[in-house]
């Protein structure tokens, strides 16, 4: 299987880059994921709410230029489904047994996606109601992606 993992914005905490490093090291052997940043829209603090949809607009343009026509799209959005570590593996094992190979999570900048690609993603998952700093996202989520192999594959990890 082939997971993309789409973000915007550089990644530039040492101690987040460590952790992603560990899990996209431990999932080598489950399956190819590939970590694809994109730039973020510089904006000033203060945006109007034009403003921010065109900021929004503009990583949507860069973000659904990295995917592809057959790729299963998950955009990480806070008004998503919410699902337990369990069924998040049972997704991506029902998946791969009905031969789509490409997946790709997407996490927005800090205003979140536009409505393109949200439209573009063939599910939309939330991780919590809480909001989470989109680069702290990425260890949470290639995290779980480690889990939900380890679940999928019967091996200890999970409790």
């Amino acid at each position: 299987m082939n997971i993309s993992i789409v973000t915007v914005g550089k990644l530039k905490e040492k101690y987040l880059k460590q952790g992603i490093d560990e899990y996209l090291k431990r999932l080598t052997s489950y399956a190819k994921v590939e970590m694809i940043e994109v730039a973020d829209e510089k904006a000033p603090e203060e945006l109007s709410e034009l403003e921010m949809e065109q900021v929004k607009q503009k990583e949507g343009e860069r973000i659904l230029a990295k995917i592809s026509q057959d790729t299963y799209v998950f955009a990480l959005a806070i008004n998503g489904k919410m699902q337990s570590s369990e069924e998040l593996a049972d997704s991506l094992d029902k998946l791969a047994t009905y031969g789509k190979s490409k997946i790709a999570f997407i996490i927005g900048g800090s205003l979140g996606l536009s409505a393109e690609v949200l439209k573009r993603s063939n599910e939309q998952l939330s991780f919590s109601k809480m909001t989470f700093p989109h680069q702290l996202m990425r260890l949470i989520l290639v995290e779980q992606v480690y889990r939900a192999y380890r679940i999928n594959r019967g091996e200890p990890y999970h409790k």
